[in-house]
C-alpha cells in the first residue's frame, strides 16, 4: 500500500494541469464543505486507518482499507460511494481471540454544498450504510448519517472548522460535535488539530481530541497522516490513519 501511495505521488506531475479542486473529505473528521464540478471525480484510499476500542474487558482493533469515490453532479451536489474492499477485525479478552476479515458495508451519500463569496464556507452532508459486508465485519442494521460542516478562512494560514453529525441506526442516535483549527506550514503541508464530543441515546459520552497533517504532491495529489485518542468517557479509544486522494478534473 506504500508502494501504491509512492507510485500516485510520482504520477502527480504527469498529469494534466490543475483544473478546480475543490479540496478532499480526508483527513479528520467532517468533511470538505465543497463540491466537485459536474463530471469531476475524486478517489480518497485509506493505506489503512486503524481503530481499537475497549469495553467491559474486551480490545477490539480494526484494521480497515477504505474507500471513497466522489463523482460532481453539477451546482452544488456531489454523489458519494464509499465501502472498504479489506477489513480485519480482531478481539481479545478474557478466553477469547478471534480474527474476522471480508469486505465492508457499502455507503451511498449526497453531498449539497452551495458555492459562497468571501472566506466563510457550508455544507450537508447525507448517508446511508447498508449490511452487505463479509459476516463478522458488517454493521448489524443500517445506518443512516446527517452531518454538517462549516467552515471560516480566518488568514490565508489558517482556518477554523465546526462538524455536527447524527448517525442513526436501530431506533439509536449516536451525535458527535467537533472544532478543527488548520494551520499552512508550508504552500504543501498542512496540519490540523481537532476535539470532539460525542453522545449516545444510552445516555453515554466521551471526548477526543486528533491530529495531522496533509501533504499535497502537485496539484492533485495529497498524502495524509493522523491520530486521534479518547480523552474521556465513551468514546473510541485509538484512531490512526494514513491516506492518499487523487483528483481526476477537466
Amino acid at each position: 500500500m506504500l508502494l501504491a501511495s509512492m507510485a500516485l505521488a510520482m504520477l502527480a506531475p504527469a498529469l494534466p494541469a490543475h483544473a478546480d479542486n475543490p479540496g478532499y473529505d480526508r483527513p479528520g473528521l467532517g468533511f470538505q464543505p465543497a463540491v466537485l464540478d459536474a463530471g469531476d471525480v475524486t478517489i480518497e484510499q485509506g493505506l489503512p486507518t486503524w481503530t481499537q476500542d475497549r469495553e467491559a474487558g474486551m480490545t477490539q482493533s480494526q484494521y480497515t482499507a477504505d474507500t471513497l469515490l466522489r463523482v460532481g453532479l453539477g451546482g452544488p451536489f456531489e454523489a458519494q460511494l464509499g465501502t472498504s474492499f479489506f477489513n480485519a477485525v480482531h478481539q481479545t479478552g478474557p478466553g477469547g481471540n478471534a480474527w474476522e476479515h471480508g469486505r465492508g458495508d457499502t455507503v451511498l451519500g449526497l453531498k449539497w454544498a452551495p458555492r459562497q463569496p468571501g472566506n466563510f464556507t457550508w455544507g450537508v452532508l447525507g448517508s446511508v450504510e447498508f449490511t452487505d459486508g463479509a459476516q463478522g465485519v458488517r454493521n448489524d442494521r443500517k445506518q443512516y448519517l446527517l452531518g454538517a460542516d462549516l467552515n471560516w478562512q480566518l488568514t490565508a494560514s489558517d482556518a477554523v472548522g465546526g462538524y455536527v453529525e447524527d448517525v442513526r441506526s436501530g431506533g439509536q442516535d449516536e451525535t458527535t460535535l467537533a472544532l478543527s483549527e488548520n494551520h499552512a506550514l508550508t504552500r504543501s503541508l498542512t496540519g490540523y488539530v481537532e476535539a470532539a464530543l460525542v453522545h449516545d441515546s444510552g445516555e453515554r459520552s466521551g471526548t477526543e481530541a486528533g491530529a495531522g497533517l496533509a501533504w499535497m504532491v502537485g496539484q492533485r495529489v495529497q498524502l495524509d497522516g493522523g491520530v486521534r485518542r479518547r480523552l474521556g468517557g465513551h468514546a473510541q479509544a485509538w484512531m490512526a490513519s494514513l491516506g492518499v486522494s487523487v483528483y481526476f478534473g477537466h
